[in-house]
């Protein structure tokens, strides 16, 4: 038996004397290591399954609710604008994590390269991050004043009872629906409340400090003139009424009468074009709708329209007329957004195949930039308007590497 046992020693591999036998290139696991262990995903790995989770590529179509929101109360975004489109992107997220979260027996079907089904991202950890995501945008809101929780309040138990329950349903397009004119709205009361409230404190003592003053003149002269007409035996003469102090914020200039009710036709536009993309998502997994995309694109046309014809928001005065870089803007915008949105929809309804269906849906997603860019162009922010516009491109670029659907 020795003999043979040198003889294998001798035919096995070389081995330095000392040296420890070399690990096999990957180890083993499972019962008795029969099966090779998984690799562990790299930082990067995680962050892009977390990018797709999220869809990050659709963060740019939420800052404009705040912006065009903002600009139909009549104000500069402030603030109160900047915690709402922190919230609003929160809550937007939120809906994101939980929406894969609810769908994740679906989406192995249908999907199995979303994250979740495909083991990237654990059910858990999407459900957790859903309540963070919740938690911080109304956290933020509660910063920007009472009136704006209550809105994101609402915003966010929509956003919920749309992944958990109304998803599915009829009910489900409305349901997005308002989520999106809730947005728009939480952007008008967080910019009108911190208006409020930045006013609040120094006009009340100047405003009254002023009154003040101007009546006791006023009560001076009526007494003077009252002298000298009894003294003549002329009539006497009537006391003014002292005139009510105007009150404006340092450096500010405040439209009278806008409430956040005036941000309301706004959002309804909004609102509308939501509702039909909402419609004809329910079709880009399997496809076959002509319909959706038909009644999509006809409703974009009257949105077109729509926002070409100015009228007067409820709440307050009728707007300024528009500038002419507004009258130059408002038509640009809104034909970027009957392009980025029309083209789409017209291909999904002569083919309304998977692919082209989730390109129409992309493209709706994408069209609410130039959307809200023409609202607030036509509410008199020509400017606001085009900073909306400058997320275009980011927004394509990222759409390149991450899917918004």
């Amino acid at each position: 038996m020795r003999p043979l046992r040198l003889l294998a020693a001798v035919a096995g591999a070389p081995r330095l004397l000392g040296a420890r036998p070399t690990a096999p290139p990957y180890s083993l696991s499972g019962a008795r290591g029969t099966a090779p262990a998984p690799d562990r995903p790299s930082t990067r790995e995680r962050l892009r399954a977390w990018a797709e989770l999220l869809r990050v590529s659709a963060l740019f179509t939420v800052p404009g609710d705040a912006l065009a929101g903002a600009a139909a109360v009549g104000r500069r975004p402030d603030r109160g604008t900047a915690l709402a489109i922190g919230a609003s992107l929160c809550l937007y997220e939120a809906g994101m994590a939980l929406n894969d979260w609810a769908d994740r027996e679906e989406d192995a079907v249908d999907r199995p390269h979303r994250p979740i089904p495909s083991g990237r991202i654990a059910p858990g950890a999407a459900l957790a991050a859903a309540g963070v995501l919740t938690a911080a945008g109304l956290a933020l809101a509660g910063r920007a004043g009472r009136p704006a929780l209550a809105v994101a309040s609402g915003l966010a138990a929509t956003v919920w009872a749309y992944d958990l329950r109304l998803k599915h349903t009829r009910l489900g397009p409305a349901a997005m629906a308002s989520a999106r004119t809730l947005d728009l709205l939480l952007g008008a009361t967080a910019t009108a409340g911190a208006g409020v409230t930045a006013t609040s404190g120094t006009t009340a003592t100047r405003g009254t400090t002023a009154t003040a003053g101007t009546a006791k003149a006023v009560g001076t002269a009526a007494t003077v003139a009252t002298m000298s007409g009894g003294a003549g035996g002329g009539a006497t003469a009537p006391a003014a009424r002292p005139r009510p102090a105007i009150r404006h914020a340092p450096g500010r200039t405040l439209t009278p009468g806008r409430t956040p009710a005036a941000a309301l036709p706004a959002a309804l536009l909004l609102g509308a074009h939501t509702y039909a993309v909402t419609a004809v998502s329910r079709h880009e997994a399997q496809g076959g709708s002509t319909a959706a995309p038909l009644a999509a694109l006809a409703g974009a046309a009257g949105l077109g329209a729509a926002l070409l014809r100015g009228r007067a928001a409820p709440g307050g005065p009728p707007p300024s007329p528009p500038t002419a870089a507004g009258r130059l803007l408002l038509p640009a915008f809104a034909a970027a957004y009957l392009r980025t949105s029309g083209v789409p929809l017209l291909h999904a309804a002569l083919n309304p195949s998977p692919p082209l269906t989730q390109h129409a849906v992309g493209g709706g997603i994408r069209a609410m930039i130039p959307l809200q860019a023409a609202l607030a162009a036509r509410a008199g922010a020509p400017v606001g308007g085009l900073a909306v516009m400058g997320l275009v491109p980011l927004a394509r670029a990222l759409s390149r590497k991450v899917s918004p659907t």
